[in-house]
């Protein structure tokens, strides 16, 4: 009997995700690796020794058919079946192409012996195509068959003796001369191997058949009869499968089969309100709930879960899979260990890589393919693979916008469609202004932003590297429909930001960001014909106009006068391209630090400003400076320091800034501070007869008080930002450094005259990890346990107690929550915050 080599070292690229963390001959079919199929046909065939080629991840073959020594000693199946075979191994350290790796077999192989794939599904009957490759007296016989669609495949004739005329690998449509093609099943004499070069990688169909024919040698083909497929494809693999549950492929179903075209594995239970509609496999060790419904064309793998009310249709799912309750797979592919929650969805052709978790109410669009370890949000709907990273979100807009891992989450791809998005989003024609940092990054993804933008005939503005203050001035002051910043997130340096605004500077609003989801996830973008397709112009002045209008806009005359002698630490940030110039026109004398723009240092200095600030101490101090500064390294916040080298950061600057700003005529006037601000505002605001509007915490509430209250005058959050809405409703550090130095001109005073001032409280936060399915139970909680004392819900919970406050607030974008605490006791606000993160983590231990 001959011999018989199984070719099984590919990697199968084509069928990703199944093959990333698993060869193509070891993907399962009908709960079965398709080499185990493979080794069943060879021993049907009568075949006693085999040998298997590998290469990609090699010991998953190995483990599964046993290691060479044990197969010697009469190898047995997982399932304890005999396998009745030798099977060795010969593992690749580099590709060798078919005919080399075979090559270093032939000192093992004695006489006729067969070649065959063991990644490709078949049944074909062997036995005479051996017979007739003995009696032609063929050096080389090809195993043929025909298929309807063969252009993906080499394509052979032969005469009507069998003998192979011509041949050709993979010919395009005009090449076209037959719908018989080479299965890569072989018979073959050893001498052929003699003629494989070992040096070089050698190809049977490619590179040896065609020479071996051109010398005349004789070469053979035959037509062999059963069912074939090479599975070089997500669609053939799904097919594959529901062939050999409808029977067109004879292969051995694992399991006892309990009524027809229904097979069930040992140990499995099926609740017998369960439905299941052959043909259907399950695995053994499963477990199908109530109401739950599999098949029909369904294989589930051993030891998955099938919840309530949930539905396996047309679908493959691998071992180890869960799947909630309410949870539909349809016509899709799930590897191994998946979890699915409840009231996912997974649609057609879509395909969800081993150990993925999709959240409940997760939706995966159909044809959507999502590589092994990769997490879903609650209720996100999947409408683009997703390859890397590990996460995809239930939402696009995050509390300051869209952010993402660089060119890993947010993707070229990604971003063109996110600009698609916002385009649909505003009126057709619209003008957006579009700006960056200097990360070379940051400019990737604005260009494909752009790109996206002008696909659906919006009409681009770019401003290339440019703050996002001045762009989001210069959309309020063009007419602009709005705007996009794209930088470098300042709060992870390995993630990129990208800001969307209106047509007045200001962030957009709920409402607006949840209209561009809506279109993004569901791709309802309006593509534009030829002649529709958007402009993009490079805009000029853009810093002249924001000069002259800053100008106009501060008493440059008042400052002048005084000629402040500035410290700035510009951080590597952009504001060093423009600030220099502002302030030389009002007339300041600055010295200026880190001056130069390095967008991979600045994140850095800014994150660290406690130090930075500590290390400018001594040269404000030396050049007997009338302040110090550290920019913000978007330009949209600063820190200050007082002449006497004590620092101003946060909650301090905030009071600050509001003293000079009501110290004359305050009365009546209108100020916003987030809910989490010191009470040391409402202290000043009586002392005035300011009006204080809390806001909720994040930026963009801010913004909408700012662009939606004429009334109000000034507005910041405790972060360093500020806001001046009759300027601009947005953030901007520049102009608000100008309006500190022209008030300390106007009044004549320090700023460490203004902060001595100060009413003095003691402020601690702490952040405290929280998986996102507790938040909401432990906010509860929170508020029923404290509903004794005062307690504010603008945004999470305020407690108010007799020596101060405690705020506990959810993030929007992390799982997590800010734990922030004030007291006019400074060992008090410490104790608070260690109370209430305990707590915290008290509650998640009983969840």
């Amino acid at each position: 009997m001959v011999q018989a080599v199984i070719m099984a070292g590919g990697e199968g690229a084509r069928l990703r995700p199944l093959t990333c963390d698993l060869p193509k001959p070891m993907a399962p079919v009908a709960n079965r690796p398709i080499m185990h199929h493979i080794v069943a046909l060879l021993r049907r065939l009568g075949v006693e020794q085999a040998f298997a080629t590998l290469h990609y991840l090699a010991d998953e073959v190995e483990t599964y058919f046993g290691a060479e020594e044990s197969a010697k000693a009469g190898h047995r199946l997982p399932d304890g079946a005999e396998l009745g075979l030798r099977l060795e191994y010969a593992v690749e350290d580099v590709p060798l192409g078919t005919a080399g790796s075979v090559r270093r077999l032939m000192d093992r192989l004695e006489g006729t012996f067969l070649i065959i794939s063991g990644d490709a599904l078949t049944d074909l009957n062997l036995r005479p195509a051996i017979d007739f490759h003995k009696r032609s007296r063929a050096l080389a016989t090809l195993v043929l068959t025909r298929v309807v669609d063969p252009l993906e495949y080499g394509v052979v004739i032969t005469d009507e003796r069998g003998r192979v005329e011509r041949f050709l690998e993979k010919p395009s449509a005009g090449e076209l001369f037959s719908d018989t093609v080479n299965t890569g099943i072989y018979i073959l004499e050893p001498e052929v191997l003699a003629r494989v070069d070992p040096k070089r990688p050698v190809d049977f169909s490619k590179d040896l058949y065609p020479v071996l024919l051109a010398e005349g040698r004789l070469l053979c083909g035959y037509v062999a009869e059963g069912y074939w497929t090479d599975i070089g494809n997500l669609d053939q693999y799904l097919t594959a499968n529901h062939d050999c549950l409808r029977g067109e492929v004879t292969v051995d179903l694992p399991g006892e089969q309990i009524r027809e075209a229904v097979w069930v594995g040992e140990n499995t239970l099926v609740h017998p309100a369960a439905r299941v509609e052959p043909p259907v496999l399950i695995g053994h060790g499963c477990s199908v709930g109530p109401g739950a419904q599999v098949g029909p064309l369904s294989v589930v793998g051993d030891n998955c879960v099938i919840e309530s009310g949930a539905a396996v249709e047309h679908s493959v799912v691998w071992s180890g899979t869960y799947i909630g309750q309410g949870t539909r797979i349809k016509g899709a592919t799930i590897c191994r260990h998946v979890v699915a929650k409840r009231n996912v969805t997974v649609n057609e052709g879509a395909v969800v890589g081993d150990r993925c978790l999709l959240e409940e109410g997760t939706a995966v669009m159909p044809r959507i393919r999502i590589w092994p370890n990769k997490v879903t949000e609650h209720g996100s709907k999947v409408t683009m693979s997703l390859i890397w990273g590990t996460k995809w979100p239930g939402a696009l807009f995050g509390a300051s916008g869209v952010t993402g891992l660089a060119n890993v989450e947010i993707t070229p791809e990604f971003a063109a469609r996110l600009g698609a998005a916002f385009g649909a989003y505003l009126e057709s024609g619209a003008q957006v202004i579009t700006s960056r940092d200097s990360h070379h990054v940051s400019r990737l993804t604005k260009r494909a932003m752009i790109a996206g933008l002008m696909s659906v005939g919006a009409n681009v503005l770019d401003l290339r590297i440019m703050p996002g203050a001045v762009a989001r001035h210069m959309a309020n002051i063009s007419g602009a429909g709005g705007g996009v910043h794209v930088a470098v997130s300042p709060t992870d340096p390995t993630q990129i930001l990208i800001e969307f605004f209106d047509g007045t500077g200001k962030n957009l609003d709920r409402a607006a960001d949840r209209k561009i989801e809506t279109i993004f996830f569901r791709e309802d973008f309006r593509r534009a014909p030829l002649e529709g397709v958007g402009s993009l112009e490079f805009l000029g002045r853009t810093v002249e106009y924001y000069t002259e209008d800053f100008l106009n806009f501060v008493d440059a005359d008042a400052i002048g006068r005084r000629k402040p002698k500035l410290l700035i630490d510009y951080a590597y940030g952009p504001l060093c391209l423009l600030m220099p110039l502002v302030l030389g026109r009002l007339g300041c004398e600055a010295t200026s630090l880190n001056a130069f723009v390095d967008p991979t240092r600045a994140h850095e200095a800014w994150a660290s400003r406690e130090q930075q600030m500590g290390e400018m101490r001594e040269v404000v101090r030396a050049l007997r400076a009338d302040m110090g500064l550290l920019m913000g390294s978007q330009g949209e916040r600063f820190a200050a320091m007082d002449e006497e080298g004590e620092a101003l950061v946060g909650d301090d600057l905030l009071l600050a800034f509001i003293e000079l700003v009501l110290q004359d005529g305050g009365a009546g006037t209108r100020i916003a501070v987030p809910f989490s601000a010191t009470s040391g505002v409402e202290e000043i605001c009586e002392r005035h007869g300011a009006v204080c509007v809390r806001t909720k915490a994040d930026a963009r509430s801010l913004m909408e008080a700012a662009g939606s209250d004429p009334a109000l005058a000034f507005a910041a959050d405790t972060e360093g930002g500020f806001i001046f809405p009759q300027f601009l409703p947005a953030f901007d550090a520049m102009l608000a450094l100008g309006k500190l130095v022209e008030l300390l001109s106007l009044t004549g005073q320090s700023l460490g005259e203004v902060r001595a001032r100060l009413p003095q409280y003691f402020r601690a936060r702490v952040q405290v990890r929280c998986p996102w399915e507790h938040k909401g139970t432990i906010m509860r909680r929170l508020y029923e346990e404290n509903q004794a004392a005062p307690v504010e819900q603008l945004d999470g919970i305020k407690i108010q107690l007799d020596s101060g406050w405690v705020v506990v607030l959810p993030d929007v974008s992390a799982p997590l929550f800010h734990v922030r605490a004030e007291s006019r006791e400074r060992e008090r606000v410490e104790g608070l915050v260690a109370q209430y993160a305990a707590r915290i983590e008290e509650l998640q231990g009983g969840l």
